[in-house]
């Protein structure tokens, strides 16, 4: 099972491709990395540009990986920043499209799920993340950015909620 997790923001979308073997019983151990990036839209562009950019490149990791599952997290924003929900929807809105035209299964995590899933702690902050990710996956080195290894564990945690459901 190859599941791509996606991280959208309007300036840097992190994406990573996880593979679970044929026959997997539900260990993320397991798992391992066929891709992982992010795509940067300049802040100087308008937002359609940044909107195609995300579209066109998590199109060819679509096409190239044909993940069986694209999984994402909720969209949260304090109350006090509307306009950021806003915003952070046109990424995401581009991430569900993608789902759509290419028929791969969507699945929405909550961030507090995908966090305590992945480091114990719904609460847990973007370094606890790094050195989490870093960890399952035995990386020589913390994933940069940030946005990478939260792609990467929005995916993990999929993988977990899979394997209870085992």
């Amino acid at each position: 099972m190859k599941v791509l997790g996606v991280d959208p923001g309007l300036r840097i979308t992190g994406y990573g491709v996880v593979l679970v073997p044929d026959g997997w019983k539900g260990d993320c151990s397991q798992a391992q990395i066929l891709e992982a990036g992010i795509v940067n839209a300049k802040t100087r562009e308008g937002i359609s540009e940044r909107l195609r950019k995300i579209y066109q490149s998590l199109s060819e990791v679509i096409e190239e990986f044909k993940p069986d599952v694209l999984v994402i997290e909720k969209l949260y924003a304090h109350y006090s920043h509307p306009a950021t929900a806003i915003l952070m929807g046109h990424a995401r809105g581009v991430v569900c499209l993608l789902s759509g035209v290419y028929g791969v299964p969507l699945v929405s995590l909550a961030s507090t799920h995908v966090k305590k899933s992945v480091t114990g702690k719904g609460h847990a902050g973007k370094n606890q993340v790094q050195r989490m990710i870093q960890h399952e996956f035995s990386l020589k080195k913390l994933p940069e950015p940030p946005d990478v290894a939260d792609a990467l564990a929005v995916a993990l945690a999929y993988l977990a909620s899979v394997k209870k459901k085992r």
